[in-house]
């Protein structure tokens, strides 16, 4: 059962046998896992990093991940913190289109924007 104060969408298949809830966190950390994927990506920004994601637990990965679910449509706004050296457009075309296939493929919700914003670029450690 969903908390009072959690956004859920109910979900609709012809072979239901009840109601299914997805609360809209889960739709932002299928998000930020699938961009977490991409290479190129250092992090969610105001995440943790993927080494602490297993201490933390996967619900970190919903932090820099805003989604919006209105009427089975999906619009994901998304803080992404890239490694030097990787081309930003080229990476953000991949991460949009990570994001946009997972949520789709998991949730059966159809997404209609997928916006990101670099809040950094983080250099290597050289020490």
């Amino acid at each position: 059962m969903a908390n009072e104060g959690t956004h859920t969408t109910t979900i609709e298949t012809e072979e239901s046998f009840g109601e299914v809830k997805i609360a809209d966190e889960v739709v932002a950390i299928i998000a930020g896992l699938a961009a977490s994927e991409v290479k190129g990506v250092a992090s969610m920004a105001g995440n943790v990093t993927r080494d602490l994601i297993e201490k933390l637990g996967v619900k970190s990965l919903s932090k820099g991940v805003r989604v919006q679910v209105e009427e089975g449509d999906v619009k994901v706004a998304m803080n992404i913190n890239i490694d030097y050296g990787y081309n930003v457009p080229e990476t953000c075309a991949k991460i949009q289109d990570k994001v946009k296939t997972a949520i789709e493929t998991m949730t059966g919700l159809e997404v209609s924007e997928v916006n990101i914003k670099i809040a950094s670029v983080v250099m290597e450690n050289t020490k």
